[in-house]
């Protein structure tokens, strides 16, 4: 029978937002492990904050908030604001109740100073990768690198010259977005700056591609199950790619067992190759056989299975680079400056791995 809205709705309602969550929500598991290591981080954000004054947000709801905006592709601190209004999702997973007020979009930039500070994005992905271990999930021996482009928070019409002084004339047209013309003026990062973010370069991903300001973006994937073993931001240049790879690989710790890393052509150099079997690494890097004297792998890597299989799973790097590029809406920034690139960098990967992993520890029915 057809059914009829009632004339009046109840005007006391009882409800939890932990009944309103499902049993089997994939966020459950996300959420388990996001609390288990934000639990061991509570001797860092105590020393934070001041033992007097009046109380702040707390910093484990800033973190679960970025995560949060990394896997349902909110774009903003503002729309994430206001979707905690009325998302009992969000509230559930930021352990707050239905009458809880949503904080301001102001708190995230008052506090992601402090956050940077101590550094609480690099230990909390240390946490989550430390989780992957434990469980088995990622290997100790095989690894790949591989790195891309985040477009910078900043117009190329802000890249001036460094010794241009401050026009004082009115801009032509909109003020806003005045009429700039670059027609035969050279620019490089050597002369010129961006006056909205001085810390980006201007780059391109390969020939007869765009130059855009930019970050570089650098990831070390284990081979296993593709999660990310380690992460950075650097300047975008030319050399950053392999300068990153065997930094990342230095510092996490080398195993008993003698370690391979797979990448593409861009890393077929001699020194990178050369550095590689230095630390007791492999390189199983793509051959490049068209550059100028020849490639730096020989037969006594390329003759291997390994070094096959390598190439075949290194190509799984691209699907972390594709899911914060869509997903994660990290595709173009919205922060200014390395450092605040490299916290937004890590918090994207410590969401891309928490996702992965929920997956992965789910029981097989």
């Amino acid at each position: 029978m057809r059914g009829t809205k009632a004339p009046q709705s109840s005007m006391i309602c009882l409800i939890s937002t932990e009944s309103r969550i499902p049993e089997r929500h994939p966020l459950r598991a996300v959420k388990k492990l996001v609390d288990a290591a934000l639990k061991d981080l509570v001797p860092v954000f105590e020393g934070m904050y001041a033992k007097i004054g009046r109380p702040s947000i707390p910093p484990e709801s800033l973190l679960k908030a970025t995560l949060l905006m990394a896997l349902y592709s909110v774009r903003s601190d503002r729309m994430f604001c206001e979707q905690l209004d009325y998302n009992i999702l969000f509230r559930w997973f930021l352990d707050m109740d239905m009458t809880e007020d949503a904080f301001h979009p102001t708190t995230f930039t008052k506090n992601r100073e402090r956050l940077m500070d101590h550094d609480a994005a690099r230990q909390f992905f240390a946490l989550v990768v430390g989780q992957a271990k434990a469980a088995g999930l990622m290997s100790s021996e095989h690894f790949s690198v591989d790195g891309t482009l985040i477009e910078a928070w900043a117009s190329l019409k802000s890249f001036k010259r460094k010794d241009e002084p401050v026009e004082e004339k009115p801009p032509v047209g909109d003020a806003k977005n005045p009429t700039i013309d670059f027609h035969g003026e050279k620019r490089g990062n050597e002369t010129h700056a961006s006056t909205t973010d001085p810390e980006a370069r201007l780059a391109r991903k390969g020939n007869g591609k765009e130059a855009k300001l930019s970050y570089a973006q650098h990831v070390l994937m284990e081979n296993r199950n593709g999660l990310i073993v380690d992460m950075c931001i650097t300047h975008a240049h030319g050399r950053a790619e392999v300068e990153a790879a065997y930094m990342m690989l230095e510092r996490n710790d080398p195993t008993r067992s003698r370690r391979t890393v797979a990448a593409d052509k861009g890393y077929d150099t001699r020194d990178f190759v050369e550095g590689c079997r230095r630390i007791g690494v492999t390189p199983h890097v793509a051959m490049n056989t068209g550059r100028s004297g020849g490639s730096a792998i020989d037969g006594r890597t390329s003759r291997h299975d390994g070094y096959l299989n390598s190439q075949r799973f290194r190509k799984r790097i691209e699907e972390v680079f594709g899911w914060e590029k869509t997903v994660a809406n990290f595709r173009k920034t919205r922060f200014r400056g390395k450092q605040r690139n490299e916290m937004a960098s890590l918090l994207v990967g410590a969401a891309y791995n928490l996702l992965r992993m929920a997956k992965l520890l789910l029981p097989i029915a």
